[in-house]
């Protein structure tokens, strides 16, 4: 039974062996996405693009543009909570930098502002129907 040093030194070679197959695999390590190893230009393009694929934000054919490791995005959505995604999903790819261009409609703007209100109403309804948190005695 190996000692505790030792343990950890075993899970430390096998995390650097698990990394180093990804790289040969092809597939951006996290130390990629974070800075260790970046990815070329085009190579971010189409690994944000990639991510974009396999998500709800498909849908919208959002372009991507990578230059110097800021990726530009652009398009339009119907959906507010898709502009967000889109950003989170490009810097998650590896973009050093996120410049977002994607314009939301007003259908969406005024669906997410009907939302925000009924939401208001809610807590004001819910809070004046509690009890008072010290009554006197």
């Amino acid at each position: 039974m190996p000692t505790g040093r030792a343990m950890l030194i075993l899970i430390a070679a096998g995390a650097l062996a698990a990394a180093a197959a990804h790289q040969a695999a092809g597939t951006p390590s996290r130390a990629a996405a974070t800075g260790g190893a970046r990815l070329s230009d085009a190579e971010l393009e189409k690994a944000i693009q990639a991510r974009f694929a396999n998500s709800k934000i498909a849908v919208n054919r959002f372009t991507v543009r990578v230059q110097g490791g800021v990726a530009t995005l652009e398009g339009r959505t119907d959906v507010l909570q898709h502009k967000g995604t889109a950003t989170r999903l490009a810097k998650a790819a590896g973009a050093r930098k996120v410049v977002n261009r994607i314009e939301v409609s007003e259908k969406a703007r005024q669906k997410a502002s009907a939302s925000l209100a009924q939401g208001r109403r809610r807590a004001q309804i819910k809070r004046g129907e509690s009890v008072p948190r010290s009554q006197p005695r």
